[in-house]
């Protein structure tokens, strides 16, 4: 619900960076709530598109591709426009597993050790967007792997389908 609200204008309307209003390729880029936007050393923003039906990776076909170039291109000119950090120094990605099933990309400082930002379960949005254009089933058909805590509900259905 915080995602609709903050797409709605309901919650957070004040805090938005940029946004694209487009409903099929357009998105909100916001302040992501562990950032206390004081230093740009730990800068960490979300892109959430205005699509609902798009949940995570796995969703994506080359038909998102416009929507992911938009993210990619726009976000980094929002950015560097507000914040003068250019695009070169942005690490922009997914996750996979993602903590909440709305599209949304992370945009965090090159040099900030973000949760969720190693390779394990982050996904650069740029890459995402060159296997798309290469297969446009490429994360219907692809093998993820990801990360899971011992206590997280997922892992122990794995473990009862015998897959860990």
């Amino acid at each position: 619900q915080w995602v609709y609200n903050i797409l709605e204008k309901k919650a957070e309307a004040d805090r938005i960076i940029h946004e694209n209003p487009d409903p099929s390729n357009g998105f909100v880029l916001v302040p992501d709530l562990k950032w206390n936007q004081n230093q740009l050393d730990d800068l960490y923003l979300i892109a959430l598109v205005h699509r609902r039906d798009i949940k995570s990776l796995r969703d994506l076909t080359a038909e998102h591709l416009l929507l992911l170039r938009n993210v990619l291109q726009e976000g980094k000119e929002a950015i560097v426009k507000r914040f003068g950090v250019p695009g070169s120094q942005l690490r922009i990605y997914l996750h996979y597993q993602p903590s909440y099933h709305h599209l949304h990309v992370h945009f965090t400082a090159l040099g900030y050790d973000a949760p969720g930002s190693s390779v394990e379960r982050a996904h650069l949005l740029a890459d995402v967007i060159d296997n798309l254009a290469m297969d446009s089933m490429y994360y219907q058909k692809r093998a993820l792997t990801f990360p899971l805590r011992a206590d997280e509900p997922l892992f122990k259905k794995f473990q009862e389908a015998g897959k860990v």
